[in-house]
């Protein structure tokens, strides 16, 4: 899936300003009127400071539509992800915004790891009622191989590290990512 670069600008910006307004504490508007949007499988918001992860939140359901599955995932991002406390203000000014809008997942089965290009694709994990999913950027930015990305996923649905050997089901799955 790739968004044309109008596309790209609505949705960073609709992410910054649910952001700002989730830190600031602002009432919610209505929903504001977007121009049309193509359907995604999904959307995750990663928010760094200083290039350091300070929240990361997303959907594999955008059933209410690209835009307001965007907006409320940068703001739990910027609240609610277990790992760090809520952003603050004082945070705004040095924050950058990345969005990963996700293609359809496409199962695959994990012995042929030739499937998975690093850096192309993104993996989700499932067994039983639980689901780890991780974006394509996150192994190339830890320098993993195709069986340390698949062991890590499998680690993020809270399944053993050779899960995908013992029933899970694996997808495999492209995004178009972009930030500021």
């Amino acid at each position: 899936m790739t968004l044309t670069p109008d596309e790209r600008r609505v949705l960073l910006a609709l992410a910054r300003d649910s952001v700002a307004l989730q830190v600031r504490g602002g009432a919610r508007n209505a929903a504001p009127a977007l121009p049309p949007l193509p359907d995604a499988s999904g959307v995750f918001v990663t928010l760094r400071i200083r290039g350091e992860l300070r929240g990361c939140l997303g959907t594999l359901d955008c059933r209410d539509g690209l835009g307001c599955e965007t907006a409320r995932c940068a703001a739990q991002a910027a609240s609610e992800d277990p790992r760090f406390p809520p952003v603050n203000g004082a945070e705004l000014i040095h924050l950058r915004i990345e969005v990963s809008v996700l293609g359809p997942l496409e199962p695959i089965h994990p012995v042929r790891l030739h499937e998975v290009t690093i850096g192309r694709h993104g993996l989700v994990v499932e067994r039983h009622a639980r689901r780890g999913l991780l974006l394509p950027q996150v192994a190339v930015e830890w320098g993993w191989s195709g069986e340390e990305f698949l062991a890590h996923t499998c680690l993020k649905a809270g399944l053993p590290a050779d899960a995908w050997r013992g029933g899970a089901h694996v997808f495999r799955f492209e995004a178009d990512v972009f930030g500021d």
